[in-house]
C-alpha cells in the first residue's frame, strides 16, 4: 500500500517482531537493513532484556528497552548493521502465542454493518472474547474448519496494552499503549447466523486469529484515526476505511475496556474491520494498514479432499 501523504511516520521510533531463529521464536527490533535479534543486543551491549515480546511487556522491559532505544539505542544498534536479518529472508510468528485476554469489536464501522444488513451498535462497542488458541502469526496456515461452510476474514487495527491498568480516561489512553499492530480476524459466520449466542464458538476455532509481523509504538504513528485499513484478498482490495470512521475509535475502546476490566501487558483490542470475506480453498487473506508491514495468510480447508 502506498504511504498516505498526510500521514506522518517517526523514522526513527522502535518497532518489534518476532522471528523464528534457531528452531525457537525470538523476538527481534526493526533496523534499516532488515531486523535484529535482541539476543544480539543483549551479546553485545551486556543488556539482559527478554527474547520474548510478552515477557518484555509483562515485566516492565519493554519501557526501559525503549527509553534505552529512544537515548541512544538506536544509534548502537544501527552500528550492528551486519547483524541483521533482511526482511525477505526470516519467517516471522505472532508477536507472542498467550495474550491474557483478546477483546473484538464487532461492526465497528458503520458501512460493514450495513454489508451485513445489520444495524451497527451505537449505545456501547459490541465485543466478544477470542482465545489464545486462536492465535498464529505471518504465513500460517488459516483453517476453515470441517464445522462450518461459510468462514470469513477480517483485516484490522490492534491496540496492544504495556500497562495494567483499570479505569483509564479517554484522554490518557495512549498512556497505557504499547502500539499497534495489524489482525486478521476470522469468523464462522455461518454458525454465528444459525444463533447470535453461538458467537464465541464462531470466533474461536484454532487459526482464527493472526497478528503480526510488527509492533509499532505510539510515536510511530502522528495520527491514529488518519490510517486506512484494508481487507486484501488474493492480492485484490475487498474493501478499505479510515479508523476516524469507526463508530468507537480507539481512544473509546481501550478507555470502555478498562471500565469493563482490569487490562494487562499483553492484552489485545481488534478495533473492527472495513469488511469480512468469505474464504475458500487456496486463498490469501491479507491485513493492509499505511506503513505497516502487511499481514498475509494462506487459507485451507479441511473438506476439500486432496
Amino acid at each position: 500500500m502506498p504511504r498516505n501523504r498526510y500521514i506522518a511516520f517517526a523514522e526513527d521510533a522502535m518497532k518489534l517482531a518476532t522471528i523464528l531463529l534457531n528452531h525457537k521464536e525470538e523476538a527481534c527490533i526493526q533496523t534499516r537493513p532488515g531486523v535484529l535479534p535482541i539476543s544480539v543486543v543483549n551479546s553485545v551491549f551486556k543488556k539482559k532484556w527478554s527474547t520474548d515480546i510478552l515477557e518484555l511487556l509483562v515485566s516492565g522491559q519493554f519501557y526501559t528497552l525503549k527509553a534505552w532505544y529512544d537515548k541512544g539505542g538506536r544509534t548502537q544498534i544501527e552500528s550492528l548493521a551486519e547483524h541483521s536479518l533482511p526482511i525477505e529472508d526470516v519467517r516471522f510468528g505472532p508477536l507472542y502465542r498467550h495474550p491474557r485476554k483478546i477483546w473484538g469489536i464487532g461492526l465497528n464501522y458503520i458501512k460493514h454493518a450495513s454489508d451485513l444488513s445489520e444495524k451497527s451498535p451505537t449505545s456501547a462497542p459490541a465485543s466478544f472474547s477470542k482465545f489464545d488458541t486462536t492465535v498464529i502469526g505471518p504465513g500460517d496456515t488459516i483453517v476453515i474448519p470441517i464445522q462450518s461452510n461459510k468462514t470469513t476474514g477480517e483485516a484490522e487495527l490492534a491496540v496492544i496494552f504495556g500497562k495494567e491498568c483499570k479505569n483509564v480516561p479517554e484522554k490518557d489512553w495512549l498512556s497505557v499503549v504499547a502500539g499497534f499492530t495489524c489482525v486478521l480476524d476470522m469468523t464462522a459466520e455461518d454458525i454465528l447466523r444459525e444463533n447470535p449466542r453461538y458467537l464465541t464458538r464462531s470466533k474461536n476455532f484454532d487459526t482464527f486469529f493472526s497478528f503480526g509481523p510488527f509492533l509499532a509504538t505510539p510515536d510511530e504513528i502522528d495520527d491514529i484515526c488518519s490510517l486506512k485499513v484494508a481487507t486484501v484478498l488474493n492480492s485484490e482490495i475487498q474493501a478499505d476505511n479510515i479508523v476516524s470512521n469507526m463508530t468507537f475509535p480507539p481512544d473509546y475502546l481501550v478507555s470502555f475496556h478498562t471500565h469493563v476490566a482490569t487490562m494487562l501487558p499483553g492484552d489485545i483490542i481488534s478495533t473492527g474491520t472495513p469488511r469480512a470475506v468469505p474464504l475458500k480453498q487456496g486463498d490469501l487473506l491479507e491485513c493492509r494498514i499505511d506503513n505497516f508491514e502487511p499481514l498475509i495468510n494462506p487459507v485451507v480447508d479441511l473438506k476439500v479432499k486432496k
